[in-house]
């Protein structure tokens, strides 16, 4: 079994790829970790927990950084709903959240296991950030990061110039990016276009007749109706379930290269952007993995079939 701590600031497609990775059968998911972004971190929490009673797991969740390293918190109800959830308002979960503190937790799991631990970062970077700099040398110790965040060389989703999860808190994913992890950057475009699923796929979602199908669409009403009224999309962008789904087949990948990757810190205009040096005219050492391509046929199927 492959082991996973996924990293969420947990909110409507948070949700999605939590049950993704739960229902994968060569996976198991030792700790969630909670991290203020989409809403605040205890409301994450309580998202999280509630997804994971509609899976049945028992999955330890951990409450981690309540606000980003430098700036003021940024949520993104206009997107998820004032709950994360699409105004939902799900009842209390059943389980509570652990008592370490996320960072901790995800220093002990990735200590625990050298070399078998794949990160799956769905939010901003703030606890795996502040991770690394109590213990840096976790950072060799984790066999594969793939990170939900940036754009590569194309228009952000919170600004022209920036994905959320990176403009939330580009401090911390500065670090994050400069730590020698194994990193790999799935940008949100990879989201857009043919990958949205269109009204009538999300119907048909539905109608697997699962209680988690039916939580993963209904928790993403909201997100649909903007997804097609704001950002022009032609359905539901599910920027986090598809960095899963690369996470947990991928094969998926069809195009991809290491290249040096940076984020911009200093700016207003372009803060959080990620600058991917494409074309190698920097000269600097590639530190991430940018994921370009995807075959969308299969990442829909690898969401059908944590669904049905």
């Amino acid at each position: 079994m492959r082991k996973f701590i996924i990293d969420t600031d947990t909110a409507s497609d948070d949700a999605v790829a939590l049950i993704m990775a739960h229902y994968w059968q060569d996976v198991e998911v030792v700790a969630v970790t909670i991290v203020n972004g989409n809403v605040p971190v205890e409301q994450g929490v309580k998202n999280a927990l509630y997804t994971l009673d509609v899976c049945n797991a028992s999955t330890p969740v951990y409450v981690g950084c309540a606000k980003p390293m430098l700036r003021e918190s940024s949520y993104a109800d206009w997107f998820h709903g004032k709950d994360g959830m699409g105004n939902m308002y799900y009842p209390e979960p059943k389980s509570k959240p652990q008592s370490a503190h996320a960072t901790d937790a995800i220093i002990d799991t990735i200590k625990k296991y050298p070399g078998e631990i794949t990160l799956v970062t769905l939010g901003p970077l703030t606890n795996i950030a502040t991770a690394l700099l109590k213990a840096p040398e976790i950072a060799s110790l984790v066999q594969r990061c793939v990170i939900m965040g940036g754009a590569a060389n194309t228009v952000g989703n919170v600004t022209p110039a920036a994905e959320y999860n990176i403009w939330v808190d580009p401090e911390a994913a500065k670090i994050v990016f400069h730590s020698g992890m194994a990193m790999e950057m799935v940008g949100w475009e990879l989201s857009r276009h043919d990958a949205a699923l269109t009204p009538a796929e999300v119907e048909n979602v539905m109608n697997f007749g699962t209680a988690r199908a039916r939580l993963a669409m209904e928790c993403n009403k909201t997100a649909l109706d903007v997804s097609m009224k704001m950002q022009g999309a032609v359905g539901l962008t599910l920027a986090d379930p598809v960095a899963i789904a690369v996470a947990l087949d991928p094969n998926m990948i069809t195009r991809q290269g290491k290249y040096y990757v940076d984020v911009e810190i200093t700016s207003e205009l372009t803060r959080g952007a990620t600058v991917v040096d494409e074309l190698g005219v920097l000269h600097r050492q590639p530190n991430i993995n940018v994921v370009w391509t995807i075959n969308v046929h299969r990442w829909k199927e690898v969401l059908y079939l944590c669904l049905q």
